[in-house]
């Protein structure tokens, strides 16, 4: 009897790049239109990223709608498939990704695109655990969030209850995994792009690795605005 082939999938999390209504905690610093290229470039970034992991598909979730020009020039570089965010908050927003994902696949890993220093190989290790006995696998980061979420099977239990955008998500989400008894790894903890105070290590990670050529480029050219 042939052996059915392992299937699965990496769930990019992303939102158009409208300028006021991205990378809001930096728009003090940066201003709208600085704050939107950022993240333009930040989301172009993590796409060229999942493909060079070769072992899966990328579905890119975006948000509020698939048909922003941003996403379909997305799709036009990258072997993408779009799919629109549905959910009031980031868990159902999740949880319905993951759900209709796993209808289909094998294994999902979820990453968002505020993450530019994790790189293929820590895909690949998300993966591995996922095809051991593991149900889960996740990377945390270090203002106590996560950049990577890793199921076998959608359980909506692991999303709700979570204090989205604080420091305590990856905390409780520790607590979830342990009450659903789901057999899960953590990964090397990341860190991510959200506060001024972050910006620097952008700087330095510019300087000091191979980053898509956009989002290097923009982080060359960030001038803070003054007052």
């Amino acid at each position: 009897m042939a052996v059915k082939p392992w299937r699965q999938v990496t769930l990019v999390f992303a939102k158009a790049p409208v300028a006021g209504a991205v990378k809001t905690r930096l728009i003090p610093l940066l201003g709208k239109e600085q704050a939107a290229r950022l993240h333009a470039a930040m989301v172009t970034h993590s796409v060229a990223l999942a493909t060079q992991y070769t072992n899966h598909d990328i579905q890119l979730w975006c948000a509020p709608e698939t048909t922003h020009p941003f996403f379909n020039q997305l799709q036009q570089i990258y072997p993408l498939i779009l799919r629109g965010q549905k959910g009031e908050n980031l868990g159902q927003r999740m949880h319905y990704a993951f759900k209709q994902a796993l209808k289909h696949y094998d294994a999902a890993v979820v990453i968002g695109t505020d993450c530019p220093a994790m790189s293929a190989e820590l895909l690949a290790q998300a993966y591995q655990q996922l095809q051991t006995e593991n149900e889960a696998v996740i990377a945390p980061a270090e203002d106590g969030g996560y950049v990577l979420l890793g199921l076998k099977r959608a359980a909506l239990q692991l999303f709700a209850g979570i204090a989205w955008g604080t420091d305590q998500v990856y905390e409780q989400t520790q607590i979830k995994l342990q009450q659903l008894q789901l057999a899960w790894s953590s990964l090397k903890m990341q860190w991510d792009v959200d506060r001024p105070d972050d910006l620097q290590k952008l700087v330095i990670l510019a300087n000091q690795t191979d980053l898509h050529p956009d989002l290097r480029t923009v982080i060359h050219r960030l001038k803070p605005i003054t007052a």
